[in-house]
């Protein structure tokens, strides 16, 4: 299973790098067969929040093929403005088996036209301006993450590690993603919303 996790300048930190751990620590304790990487629209190297830069691992024009793909958040101002990418997430999204957000990744989500109609979250900044900016969507405030059909939303930050311990239960199972966050030493809140 090919999972890509998209990055972008300004991306925040934990949106990426918590769903990473989550994921490869689990292929690491399962011996599970999953390739996980990080693209980026070029080969520029990524400023992500607070100047951390992130060399991906592949780009829009170089990447396998995509099973499953994470969203990540940040200032995503710009990104959502940019029709390359906004094409990409919904190309992608359309080939892949699991879509999903964390944080304000929601946005580019939203603005590929993927989550009309459907339940979903974003961190608690944002919530009013996701609604607003996008009213066909049903915006959840107080959850950790929320679940509807192959998509899946997160909070804020942290939220995306519970989202990714979720992601690798229903990958695989309950007991790989306890052992997860066991090995990680990360208190795994269990509150989703699922529909």
């Amino acid at each position: 299973m090919n999972i890509a996790i998209y990055l972008y300048d300004n991306a925040e930190v934990l949106d990426f790098s918590g769903p990473f751990e989550v994921l490869s620590t689990a292929k690491r304790l399962a011996n599970k067969d999953w390739n996980i990487f990080l693209v980026s629209e070029s080969d520029n190297l990524v400023q992500a929040r607070g100047g951390f830069p992130v060399k991906a691992h592949y780009s829009f024009e170089d990447h396998p093929s995509i099973d499953l793909l994470i969203v990540v958040g940040g200032v995503h101002t710009e990104e959502v403005k940019k029709t390359k990418v906004i094409n990409w997430v919904a190309s992608i999204a359309s080939q892949s088996s699991k879509v999903l957000s964390v944080c304000t990744g929601a946005f580019l989500l939203a603005e590929a036209g993927l989550l009309n109609g459907l339940k979903v979250t974003t961190h608690w900044e944002d919530i009013d301006d996701l609604r607003d900016a996008y009213p066909l969507l049903q915006v959840i405030t107080g959850q950790r993450w929320v679940a509807q059909g192959k998509y899946i939303t997160s909070g804020g930050i942290s939220a995306g590690i519970d989202m990714s311990l979720q992601l690798v239960s229903e990958l695989d199972s309950l007991p790989l993603a306890e052992k997860t966050a066991q090995q990680m030493e990360y208190h795994w809140q269990k509150t989703p919303f699922i529909i």
